[in-house]
């Protein structure tokens, strides 16, 4: 007997292609009346663009215009869902009003979607993954791959064109 899912995870990169990703999820909340939480993750600039950053703003200035690309990022998750669900759900498969959250974290992406998923208690996490040479996997390994080898919760990897 499979677990009841109230809690999904969905880690996007919100990159073209990830719409499949996005309906596994979208599935699950329907079959379960689940709640989505859809979060992307902003990797940390490395040191020397901080650097950069620093030398060039102002601490008020470089607060705001984070700040302000927080909110922008929040807004094009929404508007992301927004479109999803107007464009390809039919009538039936419509997800009741708040049944999504957008959140935008920064940090490592794979820690940063355990950490999300440890707070939220999440019964499951849905994320996509694209393909890679065997070469280029065993260099840089993946997100998705550092989360399921990490996670201590069922993960749905959706493979991405």
């Amino acid at each position: 007997m499979l677990p009841v899912v109230k809690k999904i995870l969905y880690a996007s990169d919100i990159d073209k292609g990830s719409r499949p990703a996005f309906r596994a999820a979208v599935s699950l909340c329907g079959h379960y009346n689940s709640e989505i939480t859809f979060l992307h993750v902003l990797e940390p600039l490395s040191s020397s663009a901080q650097s950069v950053v620093d030398t060039m703003m102002n601490d008020a200035s470089l607060n705001e215009l984070h700040d302000q690309s927080i909110a922008n990022v929040r807004q094009k998750l929404k508007e992301r869902v927004d479109h999803f669900c107007q464009t390809e759900l039919e009538e039936n498969e419509m997800l009741s009003e708040g049944s999504v959250h957008a959140q935008v974290a920064e940090g490592v992406p794979w820690k940063t979607i355990l950490n999300v998923a440890d707070e939220m208690d999440a019964d499951v996490i849905v994320m996509g993954t694209r393909t890679h040479s065997a070469v280029g996997q065993f260099l840089l390994g993946s997100t998705a791959n550092k989360v399921m080898q990490n996670s201590k919760r069922p993960v749905l990897i959706v493979p991405l064109k």
